[in-house]
């Protein structure tokens, strides 16, 4: 049987243990991998696999050893409890085997559950576990989570009091970085609220977010935005003496500046604006990118991106003769300047 996303989403958190087998397929080997998982670990516990419920069958080894599968689904172990047998990257040359193991499928046997990549929806492996009434199969895709998604790996992670805010930065995250990654986010942050009580907040997610070269610019944008023209020297020698690149950050440039544009000309107001921007801005930068639109005009932001688009021009251009980083510093000083006008 196939399964939809959001039934998928549900089945993976509490699967069926009566089930013959279960098909994980998808082009994102991590998300895969971590649906996997979270089925396998809800099946047989945390102590399944030290306990020996646990066989895994790569799909390689399975085609020189056919019996293989067939000898982990029958096994039983010293320790009682659902068992399972994972095949591990699948492909149509294995879909007899699996045919014949599921058509031997009784009750106590070990769940099968297998992943493969993307499989066309004429895969013989696809077709089998979709046809099969006693098997599911699900397919993952890269869609970024759900909000029913995301309270799951909450709850998974230990957090249960979440501001409406936080929860909109989250929904955010999720869209920015890779499954595994905002795993790792969503434990650090577990990590960081231990012993307190008080729900997550922005901030809280601020400082738990994974830390990039976009964070370096990000000061030196917020500065030229806001018209503090005396702090754009020592970030600039700051910037510069971490390899940052002249064209780099014109393009940095541009793109807040494009941003801001966007905010100020959307017609349900700044806050609309930067709600729509993709990749989306989330915490307390969508707050302060909101006031800095206040301070600029729909002329002075279209002359600001005039000037970023010169500059970006003279870098790539062969005539070229001052320091391509004393040329960028000098269009934030001009931008700066226009915001304080």
């Amino acid at each position: 049987m196939k399964l939809a996303a959001r039934d998928a989403a549900r089945y993976f958190a509490r699967p069926e243990p009566d089930r013959a087998g279960l098909l994980i397929f998808g082009a994102d080997a991590m998300r895969v991998a971590l649906k996997r998982q979270q089925v396998i670990a809800a099946l047989i516990g945390p102590e399944g696999e030290g306990e020996m419920r646990l066989t895994r069958l790569p799909a390689a080894d399975l085609r020189k050893d056919p019996a293989a599968l067939q000898d982990a689904v029958k096994a039983q172990g010293f320790f009682p409890g659902p068992r399972v047998a994972f095949v591990e990257d699948a492909n149509d040359l294995i879909a007899p085997l699996l045919t014949d193991a599921l058509a031997a499928w009784q009750q106590g046997d070990a769940q099968i559950i297998v992943t493969a990549g993307a499989l066309r929806a004429g895969s013989k492996l696809r077709k089998l576990f979709e046809a099969h009434k006693n098997a599911y199969a699900a397919g993952i895709y890269d869609d970024p989570p759900g909000r029913d998604e995301i309270e799951a790996e909450l709850r998974r992670a230990g957090l249960v009091e979440i501001s409406p805010a936080a929860m909109e930065d989250l929904s955010a995250l999720a869209r920015m970085l890779d499954p595994g990654d905002f795993r790792q986010t969503l434990e650090k942050l577990a990590l960081y609220k231990l012993g307190d009580n008080t729900p997550l907040a922005p901030a809280d997610i601020m400082a738990c977010a994974p830390a990039s070269t976009e964070a370096d610019l990000d000061d030196v944008l917020h500065i030229v935005a806001e018209a503090r023209l005396g702090e754009i020297g020592p970030v600039m020698r700051r910037l510069k003496g971490q390899g940052v690149q002249p064209v780099g950050l014109c393009i940095a440039a541009t793109r807040h500046f494009r941003a801001l544009y966007a905010a100020s000309s959307d017609p349900g107001g700044p806050a609309a604006g930067l709600a729509r921007l993709r990749p989306p801005v989330f915490g307390p930068r969508r707050d302060r990118m909101a006031r800095q639109v206040q301070n600029w005009s729909l002329a002075d932001l279209e002359a600001a991106l005039g000037l970023l688009i010169e500059t970006d021009l003279q870098l790539r251009s062969a005539a070229q003769h001052a320091p391509a980083m004393a040329l960028v510093e000098r269009t934030l000083i001009r931008l700066a300047k226009l915001a304080a006008l």
